[in-house]
């Protein structure tokens, strides 16, 4: 999800409100809510819950609800770098599993585990078949990616922070 990483807000009960009232008009107000206070954050806190249930007239549990079901919102704060790397067909036979291994062994973390510093992730796809295996890195799309390309970016990534 767009605006996890890089310069976030530091939440406020005043600027988490404000964002609410940027999207309190809007239609289904509730994902829409939850996924502004993400971009304005990182993610979604605790106490941002029952703010986003009076301002959308919701309970917390329903707050809560939308909040879990949907992957892409964050409970907690993001890592720095976000690496995803395909593991769909077309990148599997060029070499995806080997990368997410070589990966992990560089980053000091596994795919689907989060450290301070990265979150690897599984991606089933990213368009790109004709140049797997296919990485984002950040949002930036890599393809033909390597363990080398993958550590460049992060590199790039880090120096644009």
């Amino acid at each position: 999800m767009a605006g996890t990483r890089g310069k976030r807000t530091k939440w406020s009960k005043e600027s988490a409100t404000a964002v609410l009232d940027t999207t309190r008009d809007e239609p289904g107000p509730l994902l829409i809510s939850l996924q502004a206070l993400q971009s304005r954050f990182g993610y979604v806190c605790d106490k941002d819950i029952e703010l986003v249930a009076a301002a959308c007239n919701v309970s917390r549990a329903e707050v809560h609800g939308v909040l879990t079901f949907y992957r892409d919102l964050r409970r907690t704060p993001p890592p720095n770098h976000l690496v995803q790397i395909c593991v769909a067909e077309a990148c599997q036979s060029l070499g995806s599993r080997s990368l997410v291994e070589a990966i992990e062994r560089s980053c000091g973390t596994r795919i689907g585990e989060t450290n301070a510093d990265v979150e690897i992730q599984a991606a089933y796809c990213l368009g790109n078949c004709a140049l797997g295996p296919a990485a984002f890195v950040d949002e930036v799309l890599i393809g033909r990616s390597t363990v080398e390309k993958i550590r460049s970016e992060l590199s790039k990534s880090e120096l644009r922070r």
